[in-house]
């Protein structure tokens, strides 16, 4: 079973598994931090997109490389607007999207497919079915980390979606280690999903 799923680290540098293990604590702690709504979610956030913008750089997976360079745009952005406040109130507290915000977020779904798109026929990157799997998920995950920013609650049905097809994307790429981690993702925002409604909730009646 182990060497099943591991059996491809084995010319794998060592630098790089030590990376990208290490990213993948960070990742997981960033979506734990996620969905307890605490604003640690953008620091490690912001370690785990830098490391895997490397490493998928050297990977060559340039869809999963703008990702992540997106998200660590996205964090330093979310950062700030979670820090807002007006007389210790938080201005920006969790809510639902606007129709104005669901017009937005299907532009950016598709000026994002076409985007990568371009990319990786520039690149001549079509060369098998993971690469059109791969623009798609890209499109999903911008959607939601712009909505996750935004602390919009959808943002989790978004993450769930994405990290579902991530599971066996990365693990048909050889990245078992990355492939597990998007597995606790799933779980971590099921749970997310059902917090911020509760907290939510509870917003909704004070």
């Amino acid at each position: 079973m182990l060497e099943f799923l591991f059996a491809q680290y084995k010319n794998y540098p060592t630098y790089e598994i030590v990376l990208e293990i290490t990213a993948v604590v960070f990742g997981l702690l960033s979506v734990w931090f996620a969905k307890k709504d605490n604003i640690l979610v953008f620091p490690t956030g912001l370690i785990n997109t830098s490391i895997y913008v490397f490493l998928l750089w050297k990977w060559s997976l340039l869809g999963d490389m703008m990702i992540n360079a997106y998200y660590f745009v996205m964090s330093i952005y979310g950062w700030y607007y979670w820090t807002r406040k007006n007389n210790g109130e938080e201005i920006y507290p969790i809510a639902r999207i606007t129709k104005q915000e669901i017009k937005f977020s299907i532009v950016l779904f598709l000026a994002t497919i076409l985007f990568v798109v371009g990319v990786y026929l520039i690149f001549d990157k079509f060369t098998n079915w993971l690469s059109y799997v791969d623009t798609f998920i890209t499109g999903i995950f911008f959607v939601g980390m712009w909505l996750m920013a935004k602390r919009k609650i959808e943002n989790w049905i978004f993450w769930i979606v994405g990290d579902l097809i991530s599971i066996p994307l990365y693990f048909a790429k050889g990245y078992t280690f990355t492939s597990i981690q998007y597995l606790i993702f799933t779980i971590i925002a099921i749970y997310g999903y059902i917090e911020w409604k509760n907290i939510l909730n509870k917003n909704l009646q004070k």
